[in-house]
């Protein structure tokens, strides 16, 4: 694969996301991709006195949160391009990759109403995307963690610590 290959995560702040931000990470550096961590947003009725650009910056304060919680801030070492875009999640993970990417989201972690009103984003990532796609589960994550924590390495989870 060449160095314009990208690797695709979608994270909104589950621990399916965070799972599949180590992941994406991992496959990035393997792969000597960019990673692209995708957020999406859209207002709500809650949301309806507020500047659509003071809704879009904190989407990006928690995108640029969830790094500082997983790695610290974003890892080195890897070409990043972080994207915050306006819209239903499924919809702009397809919008963005194109066939040589991998889209890698989380798996899970959402009630079935949820699931009912907005659709799956990994089943329409895996129907819709002209890549490959990669679903990660939370207990991916907490096998990691376990694993890290009986070998004494630091907890890939502390803000600053290493993995």
């Amino acid at each position: 694969m060449t160095g314009t290959t990208r690797v695709i995560v979608g994270l909104n702040g589950s621990l399916s996301s965070l799972a599949a931000l180590y992941r994406a990470v991992d496959e990035a550096a393997r792969r000597t991709a960019t990673l692209v961590p995708l957020t999406a947003w859209e207002p709500t009725d809650r949301d309806s006195l507020r500047p659509l650009s003071e809704l879009e910056h904190a989407a990006r304060r928690r995108l640029d949160t969830t790094f500082d919680q997983a790695y610290g801030g974003y890892p080195g070492g890897l070409v990043h391009h972080p994207l915050v875009i306006r819209g239903p999640a499924g919809p702009a993970l397809v919008a963005a990759a194109g066939p040589d990417d991998l889209i890698v989201v989380g798996a899970g972690g959402h009630s079935r109403l949820d699931h009912l009103l907005h659709g799956s984003v990994t089943r329409h990532c895996r129907t819709h995307a002209p890549c490959p796609v990669i679903t990660v589960s939370p207990s991916e994550l907490l096998e990691k963690l376990e694993l890290t924590a009986r070998h004494g390495a630091p907890v890939p989870l502390a803000a600053g610590g290493s993995r």
